[in-house]
């Protein structure tokens, strides 16, 4: 088995962002920018504080807020090794030994993003897809907060026709891309940045999000986005789910199969009669 291209990971926080000009500047050993609100968090494979001073130094209006070290086993909650879920099998495009099977193999390389196969909402949003493809077409998909792009390209490895994938992040657009590239299915998935509020008028036979509470609110308060057959919303913790779930059942969606992990992260798969 060969081993991972990431071993340690630096990451520098900043006050600020930066354009493509300052992020090419960061040398061969930066993996990306990770923008939350102003604020940036550079991911470096070196140590490199030295790069990160002279940026700061240089561009009076970012601001140096502090550093971090992990392992990229610590970063992502696990040594990323194949995986199986259900009829999936991830697999880190670094591992070398022959599988065997007939599983759908999904190549994957997250970087720093979210979207392993090792979170629970991850996992459990793949068992929804795969029990859905089993019982109806699945043709068309939009995928709200794609990270790695997990999910958008399981749907297309399970005979998705033309899938839309949407996140606000420019990293896990960058990253999703790559995944996509991996499995080859460039003609099928389409990876957007932008706020998933945005493209919710995209008529799909599934909508699938594995989003924070606060947006998954909005979604299933909004008719564009429940005005299709199926739905999949997962990253809710009990209270939200339950939440969630009488907000659904309001709408008139009848709920199809729930998934829950340890009574802690649950997942919904549910039905539009008239969608």
């Amino acid at each position: 088995m060969s081993s991972s291209p990431y071993d340690k990971l630096y990451v520098y926080q900043i006050k600020g962002t930066l354009g493509p000009e300052e992020e090419q500047a960061l040398g061969p050993h930066f993996l990306g920018n990770w923008v939350e609100d102003d604020f940036s968090f550079l991911f470096f494979t070196e140590s490199s504080k030295e790069i990160v001073d002279q940026l700061v130094a240089k561009l009076p209006y970012l601001e140096f807020l502090g550093d971090y070290e992990f392992t990229y086993e610590d970063w992502h909650g696990g040594e990323l090794t194949p995986i199986e879920i259900g009829q999936f099998l991830i697999v880190p495009p670094w591992y070398s030994e022959e599988i065997k099977g007939d599983k759908t193999k999904v190549i994957l390389d997250p970087g720093v993003v979210f979207g392993n196969g090792l979170h629970p909402t991850t996992r459990d949003c793949l068992m929804a897809l795969e029990w859905l493809c089993q019982r109806a077409p699945v043709d068309t998909v939009l995928d709200l907060g794609t990270g790695s792009g997990i999910l958008s390209i399981a749907a297309a490895l399970k005979g998705a026709k033309k899938v839309m994938a949407v996140d606000l992040n420019p990293l896990c657009v960058k990253t999703a891309m790559r995944n996509v590239m991996l499995n080859s299915v460039e003609g099928i998935v389409e990876i957007v940045e932008g706020n998933v509020l945005d493209y919710l008028f995209a008529r799909t036979t599934l909508a699938i999000a594995n989003i924070h509470y606060d947006v998954v609110k909005t979604l299933v308060e909004r008719e564009e986005f429940l005005n299709r057959p199926w739905i999949i919303l997962s990253g809710l913790m009990r209270t939200q789910w339950l939440d969630v779930r009488a907000r659904l059942e309001y709408a008139g969606l009848r709920i199809s199969k729930e998934w829950d992990h340890e009574m802690t992260w649950f997942t919904i798969l549910c039905e539009n009669l008239e969608g």
